[in-house]
């Protein structure tokens, strides 16, 4: 099961990489060396370094901020379908309900 780390670590580690990547040959190195130093897999560090630079407009790409606004739009968007299905059903069964045709 995949652990779950603070955002301080996350920035710290982020921040490790940034702050001594010149310290090594490779921008590679430097991550499984922090990630190692810190008990986290150095693939987990490089998506972090990866989102922290397209939070930080240095790459293209969608933002943390962006990638939340749309997940609570997409959620809301269901419960907006959800609602007119069901809104749907009950129109349909008042109508039934109204009808002098089927009494």
């Amino acid at each position: 099961m995949p652990r779950k780390y603070d955002e301080q670590t996350r920035a710290k580690a982020v921040r490790l990489v940034t702050e001594h990547r010149g310290d090594y040959a490779s921008e590679w190195e430097a991550i499984t060396t922090v990630a190692g130093r810190l008990g986290m897999t150095p693939e987990t560090l490089r998506r972090w370094v990866r989102q922290a630079a397209v939070d930080a407009g240095e790459v293209d790409g969608v933002s943390t901020a962006q990638a939340r606004e749309i997940r609570e739009l997409k959620r809301k968007n269901a419960e907006l379908e959800q609602t007119i299905e069901i809104l749907k059903a009950a129109t349909s069964f008042f109508v039934r309900e109204s009808d002098p045709r089927q009494r």
